[in-house]
């Protein structure tokens, strides 16, 4: 992990951050069980700080079962009375409900559509939006597409799915690339 690098201004000095930047965030993925996860993990960030749910983030693999929708979406109230005892978790009621009510929610959307993660990136076109930030101050918290992304998925029966955690969602699963130009990561990605 070079110093010298230039970095987005959020990735700061804390190892576990800076790694996250480096490696993942603005990665595209098109993987099933890695998007129901980030749209998990940037759900239970509402109200918190993101290097929180970083810390965390080995917690909520293991107790929500790998991120693994058909078994999430199977959770019982007794299951979800023994993640809220889970101190490694946010235990906040709504959220883990909200993780159960989304994993049905993927699953019927992957029934509908055929295809629940390319019905995801339809909301950037199929493809990653390459956006061309200069600094800190012209990221924005919402778009026009994380509004379209969360208006569809409320109707889709999700929860904890408004503007910025969509347009959060997107950011860290490559759909839109907003490293900032300085950023060694921008040119890369």
């Amino acid at each position: 992990m070079a110093k010298d690098k230039v970095r987005c201004w959020w990735a700061g000095s804390d190892p576990l951050y800076v790694a996250y930047h480096d490696r993942e965030w603005g990665v595209p993925s098109r993987d099933a069980r890695h998007l129901f996860e980030m749209l998990t993990l940037e759900g239970a960030q509402a109200g918190l700080s993101w290097i929180t749910i970083l810390r965390k983030r080995d917690n909520y693999i293991a107790a929500f079962d790998g991120f693994d929708v058909e078994r999430i979406a199977r959770y019982t109230p007794a299951r979800v009375e023994t993640l809220m005892a889970n101190p490694g978790i946010v235990r906040n009621r709504l959220k883990i409900e909200g993780t159960v009510r989304n994993a049905r929610a993927f699953l019927a959307l992957q029934e509908e559509t055929g295809d629940a993660v390319e019905w995801l990136w339809q909301f950037v076109g199929g493809r990653p939006k390459k956006n061309r930030w200069k600094a800190q101050r012209d990221v924005p918290a919402t778009t026009a597409e994380s509004d379209a992304m969360s208006r569809a998925l409320k109707t889709q029966g999700f929860t904890f799915v408004g503007s910025t955690i969509c347009y959060s969602f997107m950011q860290a699963t490559g759909m839109v690339n907003d490293h900032i130009q300085t950023c060694f990561r921008y040119r890369r990605l």
